[in-house]
């Protein structure tokens, strides 16, 4: 099963590139995905003949009870069949009815396979939570079918509103998900039903579950978003809306009818929500005139049905729900094939305009025929089967058979209204022109109409596969068959046959009274004034809200943090009793330094010194590092910090001196009381979250696995670049991220623009110097006289290249020794800093002549390529090795591949503070200049230098 999976994930990924190589004719090979889904379910009918099923287990998240559970039974197996045969079917007819010049086609078929593969997932998954991660994927890769054509308001409409009602109620069936499985104890569904859970919270479980079942399906009230769906292609209407994703809010009440079927809120939803949108959709259905809209309709009316039959929780009925659901599938996606195959030789879909179809399109109206017949109940079709078996299982429910009887008159009627409606000949109607379909448009239909017509006169066997799933019920037997006798059902199933016929053929008389009985508004009309009255409300509360002022949104959040959280920790307290307070006196006087100057940095007016201040409390955390020996993390937080600093000392020069010029003495307070409680909130859930750990943390076998397995002995170092490689690379990728995103925001030219240079070939420098003069950095002649610092110029000189050395030890020595690959970078980084603020732009480009990005890619390129090389040796992404050398002269050592991948860190710590450097410095000293801004602290240049 998980193969079937990997083969429909494969075939999309494939998709863009065979489309682009054959065009729509890419999409017969793309069918093969799903129908392998098909072969493969009907291979294993024996298996699931007698009640068997087949389970798959592959372990993944194993806290989280979150295992690749895969299970097939006679349910499962059904829709296996639906989903991968019907989607062949549909692949095979896009090939007909899309054009090679259909825009974004190869993304159109990866999405439509994808889908097809998370609907397969969807049937088979076994646990809860993997069903709701194929069920939300189906949500998204809808979305994306039905908004197929950005370019059209309507698609965008349709795929928006589909979007957001499904999302919705797949996040309410998440919560009764986890209701469920925490009361059960466990998230397999097979397991739950061997132990069904009781109590009061099953209720609410229930009618979560159901809201998720009711907007997959467009039961009403969530019946609205299908027929706006309509504006996506026709291939997404017949698989998304008639076979596949609409079915998976039914298929949820299937599955779980057995077990909650007699919970109390369950009859109740499922069969008044069910008629009520069977009556109503079979209504609307009679109005329209779009065959596409009466399809739709009818689709919603259907799924009622299907619901408030599957949800019936008794033998009989649970055996009509699959016989129902077998035949709307194969009768709705043939019309629906048939709807877009005359469109695409007519240029229309409405009735009014179609006349004399049947004389120039014989086969397609014979196929059309034969569903439209099915959909209607005409014997000896399998949805005759189906509507007779849905007729004796509500016999004994006087108020439901009614229900079922009418609702299924407008089946008919509307049935023949599409027929009549595409193929007739309408008076005062001139016969439409149309070309010959190709057989891609002809064939899928075709056959899904035949396998209708087929599966009536097998109604025996097809019942006896399917009466294990019925098995799990209580109540009467009622065996699918084609004739059952003069029955009560029958004489129903005839009842509901003349009244729908004359129903169609008063037509005209009823036309009035379609008119009138109708909702004043649509469902569509009802969603969108909902949005509109949504998008108000969000425009008033954040007018009110968002004022602008940053310490008003951060104060709104501490506060809630205080009062949340806090307020728990207060009511529980969970902390340990007794609390060590500090290992050592010395602990609590940082501690009370770092405190002060917490406190102070609050109340400071300037933001020169409230930067300041903070940095104290960063080197104060460092101390803290050192008492606890801990030398490695000291050494980076110490360089963190004052990385930090220069960062925030280039960031100042474009702000004012001062916070505010207004009096903050009472604002100030108000901070220091936030402050002190966020600081002690904070400290109580540290406290809160050690004392409750209950069992060892992984971290007690790292040194052990350092030395044996990752040859180094620096703990911190090994678990970078060795332990926790995995979650390193993810940090240095949102690094350079971070590195583009400041550029992005600063430079107001192209990031890679020629940077400026002391010298350049055939030009001079840019400086006024006596050529007599000596010169210690080459850019430091270009600043203005205020900024040059003879000493700091000597110094930085003396020292730049020393601490470029250091910056190699520590990344060389790292695996064994305090260092490694990030605190080299953020040495070296500072190295850079140095020469920038000695020499101003041009000397920073004279010590580093290359461009950040470049770096920044280098550095992840190898950091990802040691994996690679790793798996591709060892079997296994970002795993160490060791290498043995010897080198004459030094003797014998060893080499760590891990080594590699520090070095790519370090590429990326270095590329992000020349990046920094060059944004925030370089290129705010050029945006002064040419703005002919004051002369900062740190930042302009000569005046008329060139940039």
């Amino acid at each position: 099963m998980l193969v079937l999976l990997i083969l429909h994930l494969v075939a999309a990924l494939l998709a863009p590139a065979l489309v682009r190589w054959w065009g729509p004719r890419a999409c017969y090979p793309l069918a093969l995905a799903p129908a392998a889904a098909f072969g493969w379910a009907l291979a294993r009918t024996p298996a699931v003949r007698d009640g068997g099923a087949l389970a798959e287990t592959h372990p993944w998240v194993r806290q989280l009870q979150l295992d690749l559970a895969l299970r097939m039974t006679t349910l499962s197996w059904l829709m296996t069949l639906l989903v991968g045969g019907i989607g062949a079917l549909v692949l095979v007819y896009c090939a007909g009815y899309f054009t090679p010049a259909e825009p974004e086609l190869g993304r159109f078929v990866g999405v439509l396979v994808a889908f097809a593969g998370a609907m397969l997932g969807l049937v088979l998954a076994d646990n809860l939570i993997l069903l709701y991660v194929c069920w939300e994927l189906t949500t998204v890769f809808s979305y994306l079918l039905i908004g197929h054509h950005p370019d059209r308001r309507a698609s965008r409409w349709a795929a928006a509103q589909a979007l957001t009602v499904t999302t919705l109620g797949g996040l309410a069936m998440l919560v009764g998900f986890v209701l469920l499985a925490e009361q059960a104890g466990t998230y397999r569904w097979s397991e739950i039903t061997a132990t069904p859970p009781s109590g009061g919270h099953l209720t609410v479980a229930v009618l979560l579950v159901l809201t998720g079942a009711l907007a997959k399906s467009a039961v009403l009230p969530f019946s609205g978003w299908l027929p706006v769906a309509m504006a996506a292609p026709t291939p997404v209407s017949a698989y998304l809306h008639a076979a596949a994703m609409v079915k998976a809010g039914v298929y949820l009440v299937a599955l779980l009818a057995p077990v909650l079927a007699h919970t109390p809120p369950w009859r109740p939803v499922t069969t008044v929500a069910g008629l009520a949108t069977l009556l109503v959709g079979g209504w609307a259905a009679l109005r329209q005139t779009d065959l596409k809209l009466l399809l739709a309709y009818g689709t919603v009316s259907q799924l009622g049905l299907l619901v408030a039959v599957a949800g019936a929780g008794t033998r009989a009925a649970a055996l009509a729900a699959l016989a129902l659901l077998l035949a709307h599938a194969l009768f709705k996606a043939a019309l629906f094939l048939v709807v877009g195959a005359i469109d695409h030789v007519a240029g229309t879909r409405d009735l009014r305009d179609l006349s004399g179809l049947r004389h120039r399109l014989p086969l397609l109206a014979a196929v059309t025929m034969l569903a439209a017949a099915s959909m209607a109940g005409v014997p000896p079709l399998v949805g005759f089967v189906a509507k007779e078996t849905v007729l004796y299982a509500f016999a004994d429910d006087p108020l439901t058979l009614a229900a079922v009887v009418v609702g299924t008159a407008f089946t008919v009627a509307y049935s023949a209204r599409f027929l009549w409606g595409a193929f007739a000949d309408k008076p005062g109607v001139a016969p439409r022109p149309v070309h010959r379909p190709s057989p891609a448009l002809v064939v899928p239909p075709a056959l899904l109409a035949v396998a209708g017509l087929l599966l009536g006169p097998l109604a025996g066997p097809v019942g006896a596969l399917l009466a294990p799933y019925a098995g799990r019920f209580a109540g009467a037997d009622h065996p699918l068959a084609l004739w059952s006798g003069p029955t009560p059902a029958l004489a129903w199933s005839a009842l509901a046959l003349a009244a729908g016929g004359i129903l169609f053929l008063r037509r005209a008389d009823l036309t009035p009274a379609l008119t009138r009985l109708r909702f004043r508004q649509s469902p569509a009309q009802h969603y969108e004034q909902v949005t509109h009255l949504l998008d108000r409300a969000a425009i008033e509360l954040t007018s009110r809200l968002q004022r602008g002022s940053l310490p008003q949104y951060l104060g709104t959040v501490l506060v809630v943090l205080v009062a949340l959280p806090g307020g728990a920790l207060l009511m529980l307290r969970p902390w340990p009793v007794p609390t060590r307070w500090w290992d050592s006196p010395v602990q609590s006087v940082v501690a009370l330094v770092m405190v002060v100057a917490a406190v102070l940095a609050v109340a400071a007016r300037r933001r020169l010194t409230a930067m300041l201040l903070v940095g104290v409390t960063g080197y104060g955390t460092a101390m803290i590092f050192v008492l606890h020996g801990a030398p490695d993390l000291a050494l980076t937080q110490i360089l963190v910090e004052t990385a930090t600093i220069a960062l925030f000392v280039l960031a100042l020069r474009r702000l004012p001196p001062r916070f505010s010029r207004r009096p903050l003495r009472r604002s100030r307070w108000v901070r220091r009381v936030i402050g002190v409680a966020v600081g002690t909130v904070l400290a109580g859930l540290a406290a809160a979250a050690a004392a409750g750990r209950q069992v060892p943390p992984v971290s007690v076998d790292f040194p052990r696995l350092a030395v044996e397995e990752a040859y180094g002995r620096n703990v911190v170092n090994v678990v970078l670049v060795d332990i926790r490689a995995w979650d390193t690379t993810g940090e240095i990728a949102v690094l350079v991220v971070a590195a583009t995103g400041v550029a992005s925001l600063v430079f107001e030219r192209s990031r890679n623009a020629s940077r400026p240079r002391t010298r350049r070939p055939g030009r001079a420098a840019p400086t006024a110097a006596d050529p007599g003069q000596r010169v210690w950095l080459r850019g430091g002649p270009t600043l203005h006289e205020r900024r040059r610092s003879l000493v700091f110029e000597v110094v930085t000189r003396l020292l730049f290249h020393s601490i470029v050395v250091l910056s190699l030890f520590l990344l060389f020595s790292g695996h064994n020794a305090p260092g490694g690959g990030f605190t080299g970078g953020l040495v070296a980084g500072l190295a850079l800093a140095l020469r920038y603020l000695a020499g101003g732009r041009y000397e920073l480009e004279d010590a580093a002549p290359v461009g950040a990005g470049t770096v920044l890619g280098a550095g992840l390129g190898l950091a990802v390529g040691t994996g690679v090389v790793a798996l591709a040796a060892r079997g296994n992404l970002l795993e160490s090795s060791r290498i043995d050398l010897s080198v004459p002269g030094f003797g014998d050592g060893y080499l760590v591949t891990s080594l590699f991948f520090d070095i790519g860190v370090y590429l990326v710590v270095v590329g992000l503070a020349l990046d920094v450097l060059r944004s925030l410095g370089a290129e705010v000293d050029r945006q002064i200049q040419a703005g002919g801004g004051a002369v900062g602290a740190l930042a302009a240049d000569r005046p008329g230098e060139p940039p």
